[in-house]
């Protein structure tokens, strides 16, 4: 790096000078009450601001501090979260909030140190809530800030490698302000987002612009090195939409794959989404099963799933054998008039949607 003491010293004074000439008015800002922080930035995880707001009002409604929280069924905080993904995010704000409610009387810690400690509270968080909310100067360091330091200073470091995190939270706590450590940790996450985003960023509007290694080297696109690639599973999933009556058959998903905790139907996974699926009903006297017409394909961080769905109408006459079969296999029976209470992952809300349940 190029870079002399002047310019470790220039990057807050304009990463604060932009922060102050484009503010952005958002609920949590300004607040010191760590449940407030803390369910901000759970929420904000692989989450756009726009998308994250809505969920971050109805949480707080509902749940107005941790303890709320923490007395909540899992269930109905899961149903709340439905539509943001992630959902082990949920699971772990409901634990900790617990957590914070069994172990420490209602009261978050107010060091980055013992916040680590908290369930689902990584570093990153822990230094936002802990600056946010105490005043501690601990950076935060997220895939915003290794951007801007990366292409600022010109650091080459693959940002996937063992060694990234240390390297790069190291030179954040060297720049962060001692005396103002909440508005500054504000101020580069928000630059990150608006400013120095990761595709085509608008450097001729950039207040660092004289000083950015990454431009005056023309390695804006190449900054920062990521040379690890996320290997993507596919998978093929075949759905049976099971009804009998106004009563259609729905599975909880148990733990060790996606989706722990939420509610789709029977499923059958096969090698591909063509190959014909061997679900076995036939005690049930089903009258028809027939392949629905639309495929359905959904997108996670490593994993596309590809979804076909089979309707099955089982007779109302056997609606004690569907009942015993249910039970047998762990399924339930719900009203159709229930299923929106049901807490389900993006796809199968999108299934329902276009059929106007």
């Amino acid at each position: 790096m190029s870079h002399k003491d002047t310019d470790y010293q220039l990057f807050p004074h304009q990463i604060l000078s932009w922060y102050r000439a484009n503010p952005r008015d958002l609920p949590w800002r300004g607040t010191k009450d760590p449940y407030k922080i803390w369910l901000s930035e759970i929420i904000l995880q692989q989450t756009r601001v726009a998308q994250g707001l809505p969920y971050y009002y109805k949480f707080v409604d509902a749940y107005p501090t941790v303890n709320d929280l923490a007395l909540a069924d899992e269930e109905e905080v899961l149903r709340l979260w439905q539509g943001l993904g992630y959902y082990s995010r949920a699971r772990n704000l409901h634990s900790c909030a617990k957590m914070i409610l069994s172990e420490l009387g209602g009261k978050f810690p107010e060091t980055y140190v013992e916040l680590l400690k908290l369930k689902g509270v990584g570093s990153y968080t822990a230094s936002a809530i802990s600056s946010f909310a105490f005043g501690e100067a601990k950076a935060v360091v997220d895939g915003n800030v290794f951007r801007i330091l990366a292409r600022y200073f010109g650091i080459e470091t693959d940002i996937a490698s063992p060694k990234a995190k240390k390297e790069f939270e190291s030179l954040a706590n060297h720049l962060i302000p001692k005396d103002n450590p909440a508005e500054y940790n504000q101020a580069i996450m928000d630059f990150g987002s608006r400013q120095c985003v990761p595709q085509n960023p608008d450097c001729s509007q950039c207040p660092l612009q004289s000083a950015c290694f990454a431009y005056n080297h023309n390695l804006v696109k190449s900054l920062p090195v990521k040379i690890n690639k996320v290997k993507i599973k596919e998978r093929h999933f075949h759905y049976y939409v099971i009804k009998c009556g106004e009563k259609w058959v729905w599975k909880k998903r148990g733990g060790g794959d996606i989706w722990e905790g939420l509610f789709d139907f029977p499923q059958v996974e096969k090698s591909t989404s063509e190959e014909v699926s061997d679900f076995s009903m036939e005690s049930l006297h089903p009258q028809q099963i027939h392949l629905m017409p639309k495929n359905y394909r959904h997108i996670l961080s490593h994993q596309r799933l590809n979804a076909v769905f089979y309707e099955v109408e089982i007779p109302v006459a056997n609606y004690e054998k569907l009942t015993a079969w249910c039970q047998k296999e762990g399924f339930l029976l719900v009203a159709e008039d229930r299923i929106e209470y049901l807490a389900k992952p993006k796809l199968i809300v999108n299934f329902l949607a276009d059929q106007s349940i």
